[in-house]
């Protein structure tokens, strides 16, 4: 039988996580029962929400467990099937985990879905045509609904969410600003994603000089808000925020590892009449079949581009999470297995 390489969690991070709070781990990879589906994972899914799940503290994901495979979503290929609903050679998305094998029963549902490759690559399906793409849109959607000409500001906005939110909000015939960290980012939103502007906030160190850049890249005020930072940018963005403003609440990254996150004006939700809506993607399943037939349809004809960046093995897991926690990522980040 082939080995089964893993990451487990083996301890909880204090602050910020290590190398250390991770092991590499060889395991058989076990012989089929009825029902049950081998699938070689190709991609790995790293994603922001994924620190929450190693703290044992209440959250909206359970905590990950300590000496288990850390969870995550994957992309593959059924390699032997023990179940009619799935053949050798399908390509599925799934909760595959930090692990180069898995084991699915296909009864369970929302474990493994099959998709085409024919006009969409697989990896997408972990990124623009996958959760990453599915959050943005429900976030837009769904919360900040825009109407043709208002402006549409998002944060972190060269990851995989942000990418998504400013185009889909240029679709709908709005005006994109995004804020992402350092030139390269920045040119990349706006000459490749066609947002109309994009604020560096690493040139903007205090509230008054981000605030008085949002001022110039949004000149009729802020009428969407899709917040993935939280910290001094989200009370840079408040201070513009026109009467009846929608906020998307998607991330607070900024206070990840435990820092805290106040907020400079509360009061301003009052003073604007704004909507604010924190939510968890995974509790909307049933939008999920329109979002991803649109964002399938414009990543498929060209209209919605994205980016990854791609580490090589499972051993690199670990230090490729690290480093997106620290924005060191440009767009989805991904580790490859095959």
């Amino acid at each position: 039988m082939a080995t089964n390489k893993q990451i487990h969690l083996v301890s909880r991070p204090h602050g910020e996580p290590t190398v250390d709070n991770f092991k590499l781990v060889e395991a058989p990879v076990p012989e089929l029962k009825d029902g049950q589906v081998l699938v070689r994972n190709h991609y790995l899914s790293l994603d922001p929400y994924m620190r929450g799940r190693m703290n044992d503290a209440k959250s909206y994901a359970l905590p990950q467990p300590l000496n288990e495979v850390m969870g995550g979503g994957t992309v593959g290929e059924v390699v032997a099937s023990k179940s009619d609903a799935f053949q050798p050679g399908d390509k599925v998305v799934g909760m595959g985990g930090w692990q180069e094998y898995t084991v699915i029963s296909a009864e369970q549902r929302g474990m493994l879905r099959k998709v085409d490759t024919t006009h969409i690559p697989l990896s997408a399906y972990l990124g623009a045509v996958g959760m990453p793409g599915v959050t943005a849109w429900y976030g837009l959607v769904k919360i900040i609904d825009p109407k043709a000409g208002q402006t549409v500001v998002v944060s972190a906005a060269s990851g995989a969410v942000g990418t998504a939110v400013g185009q889909l909000a240029k679709v709908r015939g709005c005006r994109a600003v995004g804020i992402a960290g350092g030139p390269d980012k920045c040119k990349y939103v706006v000459d490749e994603l066609g947002f109309d502007a994009c604020i560096d906030y690493k040139e903007h160190k205090d509230l008054k000089s981000l605030t008085t850049a949002l001022k110039e890249a949004c000149p009729n005020g802020v009428d969407g808000y899709f917040e993935n930072v939280g910290g001094m940018i989200l009370d840079a963005v408040m201070l513009r925020l026109n009467a009846f403003a929608r906020i998307a609440l998607c991330g607070m990254i900024s206070g990840y590892n435990g820092e805290p996150i106040p907020m400079a004006a509360p009061q301003l939700l009052l003073t604007n009449r704004v909507k604010l809506e924190g939510f968890i993607v995974s509790e909307h399943m049933e939008v999920w079949p329109d979002a991803l037939k649109e964002l399938g349809t414009l990543v498929a004809t060209g209209k919605l581009k994205y980016r990854e960046t791609v580490a090589q093995g499972i051993a690199s897991a670990p230090e490729a999470f690290l480093g997106l926690l620290k924005g060191r990522n440009f767009g989805k980040q991904l580790v490859k297995l095959v």
